[in-house]
């Protein structure tokens, strides 16, 4: 008994010390709010030893507060206790740890937790529940529908995951729609761990489910990503009327979801491109150009996401470049010049663009116009230069 009491000290100690060398310096990721919502940050799956994780808790909320996360949830496995021998907890206890340290650090902690099964269903996350040890048990049907009676927000986790699906594709089986017909799943992680899933991002857009992206972190957060050098893990971004676990909620419900994965940005078209619009600023809104001359636009990027732009101009009185890259943080120089032909004149010109890293579809980007106003002058008559 003895032994085992060491052991278990030491093993909490080593979990414990799983930020060791973590930054203490909180760095947000800007993304700006949009549609007279605020952009929240999150992540709703993420493990701590109180199921397979590697790290108590508390670190978890470090990890996100360094991160500039609003919000987390940590959704320990019902039916996987790898360290119960060394942890004894009730399913609750991942939360109630974790809640302590978020309201120190005004990180907002969620209830949740993992219904682990086989595929079909898969793994499934239950989140804004009251209770998680009532999941606890053999039917997966019966915790779905205890998570639903208690106000649960239900999603499909890692539809891809190779480890249910060894060719990397999803499967939509008939218990997925047996639970979608019941009002038993309301989302789907298109991106787990930076896996992104097009099965998942399409079955979203058909079946009018929230589009999520979450780390389902296990080691601490620095093993995985490079935080220091400005990585981030994958995240959910959450358009809600307030910074709160009730405005999330009413966010999810209502599918006002994005996803950030390293610089690629997926959801709806319309928060997409409220995204771009609002992070994107011509700096001199008019510039001359002489007929058969060029010019520079500057462009500043004031979010922190890179937006990579492919030409999709159809215009006859501007060329512009081919690809243009708008860093976050940076002002970029388009290079634009007259056709021959164009006339004189001042006017505001649409220049069309792809953003190829955001996302609207599988396989579809994007598709931006930034108005430019253009005064084309013709070259003056050598005669009469002085």
């Amino acid at each position: 008994m003895k032994r085992k009491m060491i052991a278990a000290l030491l093993f909490i100690g080593l979990m414990l010390s799983g930020a060791s060398g973590f930054a203490a310096e909180r760095t947000p990721i800007k993304v700006p709010d949009i549609l007279g919502y605020q952009t929240l940050k999150c992540d709703f799956h993420m493990h701590s030893v109180f199921s397979d994780g590697n790290v108590w808790p508390t670190v978890r909320v470090d990890e996100a507060w360094v991160e500039g996360l609003d919000a987390i949830s940590l959704t320990d496995h019902i039916e996987y206790l790898p360290h119960k021998d060394y942890v004894i907890s009730n399913h609750d206890s991942s939360y109630e740890i974790a809640k302590r340290a978020g309201d120190q650090n005004n990180i907002l902690v969620i209830k949740g937790s993992e219904v682990t099964r086989s595929m079909p269903p898969g793994h499934l996350n239950a989140i804004f529940i009251t209770n998680s040890s009532r999941l606890d048990g053999k039917d997966w049907r019966e915790a779905l529908e205890i998570a639903h009676e208690q106000g649960g927000f239900i999603f499909w986790n890692h539809p891809c995951w190779t480890g249910q699906q060894p060719d990397g594709i999803g499967r939509w089986y008939e218990e997925h729609s047996e639970i979608l017909d019941k009002g038993l799943l309301q989302g789907i992680e298109v991106v787990n761990s930076g896996s992104y899933c097009p099965q998942a991002h399409q079955w979203a857009i058909e079946k009018n489910l929230t589009m999520l992206a979450n780390s389902d972190i296990h080691p601490p957060i620095h093993s995985r990503y490079d935080i220091a050098g400005g990585e981030h893990r994958p995240i959910t971004l959450v358009f809600s009327r307030d910074r709160s676990i009730e405005g999330i909620e009413e966010a999810l419900r209502a599918r006002r979801t994005a996803l950030l994965n390293g610089d690629v940005v997926i959801g709806r078209e319309d928060f997409l491109k409220a995204i771009f619009e609002e992070s994107i600023e011509i700096v001199f809104p008019s510039v001359t150009v002489v007929v058969d001359g060029s010019a520079y636009v500057q462009i500043r990027n004031k979010s922190d996401i890179d937006f990579h732009l492919v030409s999709g101009n159809g215009e006859t009185d501007l060329r512009v470049a081919e690809t243009l890259t708008i860093s976050g943080g940076k002002t970029a120089l388009l290079r634009i010049s007259g056709n021959e032909g164009t006339k004189a004149g001042r006017r505001s010109v649409p220049v069309s663009y792809n953003v190829e890293n955001m996302w609207t579809a599988p396989e579809q980007s994007l598709s931006v116009t930034l108005n430019i106003d253009v005064n084309f002058e013709n070259r003056a008559d050598p005669g009469t230069e002085r």
